[in-house]
């Protein structure tokens, strides 16, 4: 089956400028990606395919009213639509909404309309499925956020209280910052009023959602580097109120004191974490598994997208890992799907995930320029 690759043809203006998105379509191969995902390991009775190749960088997912899985890029400047239109879970068409943007790489859809987060602005692509071809002008919604590039890109979603939650990375490895934006999660009304800081002491945020039965924010958050290769872990935390502090830059881990911020501090005084990650696993995306396709000991748990270790050695993450839960309390970690890590090497890097109706899991994979699909076929 050809994948067919649509530009559409369209006048956008944006943070970097004025510019034209032609219009054309060539098939995209698979690149062998299909035979490559015959190493991933996953529990009995699971198995992976491909949804999309080609999708260059792809990172944060959005799913449409109309089925139409929107994703997000870094230093490609793009977003994407990608449509499904004979409903094999392959994708037979991809639409490029938007180029020449500053790392748009969150994007959300709430009412028809296609939100995108930039380093520094928020914008709103209004009945976005009625348009894939010819994108209207998108609405700027906010240009409150810092400039900066270092853990600038962003991670954005709605939450159960209608309002569109943003998380503001340090510009650094670790420092303390006057500006009372960077280290946060914020939020706002989906209009951009009324923006506010939600929690506070977060490194770097590039994946959150609530939980179904407490509707309570839960997020991932990357620990600093050069402090070995074991320490400090990454996070899951738990933010069910506002005003919240979770650490940073004070304290790692629960209960790291850092050796330059933490002098005079006490980690007891901050919020600890729902439970510690891997080390330098760069944990992004996560999502409460709420479909009905896996089996029940699946159901309720959080499924996470660990992009991988850039300068530990050995090389760690690259992979789908999973935290359980006992009452609303997470109890365990462990691996669910690995095998894009080859030794010293690999051949892609989880970023994001999606449930789709059916209860099947997207993957989104910027080094492959991949979704893949895990469903849940029962064992034989």
């Amino acid at each position: 089956m050809k994948v067919r690759i649509w530009h559409a043809l369209a006048l956008v203006l944006g943070g970097a400028g004025i510019f034209i998105i032609t219009l054309f379509f060539s098939p995209a191969r698979a690149d062998g990606l299909s035979e490559k995902l015959q190493t991933i390991v996953l529990p009995p009775g699971f198995e992976i395919s491909l949804f999309a190749s080609g999708v260059t960088g792809a990172r944060s997912l959005a799913l449409g009213d109309e089925g139409t899985i929107f994703v997000g890029t870094r230093s490609e400047g793009r977003v994407y639509a990608l449509k499904d239109s004979d409903g094999d879970f392959r994708a037979d068409t991809t639409y490029i909404i938007a180029k020449g943007l500053n790392s748009p790489n969150g994007v959300a859809f709430q009412n028809g309309a296609l939100y995108v987060a930039k380093i520094s602005r928020v914008l709103r692509y209004d009945a976005i499925e009625k348009h894939l071809l010819n994108p209207t002008r998108p609405v700027i919604l906010s240009e409150a956020f810092p400039t900066d590039g270092h853990h600038g890109w962003k991670f954005i979603r709605f939450g159960p209280d209608g309002k569109l939650y943003i998380p503001v990375g340090v510009p650094c490895n670790v420092c303390e910052e006057a500006d009372e934006r960077y280290g946060t999660i914020m939020r706002m009304n989906p209009d951009g009023s009324e923006l506010e800081i939600y929690a506070r002491g977060v490194r770097n945020s590039v994946g959150f959602d609530w939980q179904p039965d407490t509707n309570t924010l839960y997020f991932t958050d990357n620990g600093r580097d050069w402090l070995g290769n074991e320490t400090p872990p990454d996070e899951l935390n738990a933010a069910p109120k506002k005003g919240m502090h979770f650490g940073f830059p004070y304290c790692h881990g629960g209960n790291i004191a850092d050796p330059d911020f933490g002098k005079g501090k006490r980690c007891d005084d901050y919020t600890q974490p729902a439970i510690n990650l891997g080390a330098h696993a760069a944990a992004l995306g996560m999502r409460f598994y709420t479909g009905e396709q896996f089996p029940a000991e699946y159901q309720g748990q959080v499924f996470i997208a660990e992009h991988g270790s850039w300068n530990r050695i050995p090389l760690f993450g690259y992979r789908i890992t999973l935290v359980r839960f006992e009452k609303n309390t997470a109890v365990s970690y462990e691996t669910f799907a690995e095998g894009w890590l080859d030794g010293v090497s690999s051949w892609g890097r989880p970023v994001d995930l999606l449930q789709l109706h059916d209860g099947s899991l997207l993957i989104s994979d910027d080094k492959a320029g991949a979704i893949y699909r895990i469903r849940y076929i029962g064992t034989h």
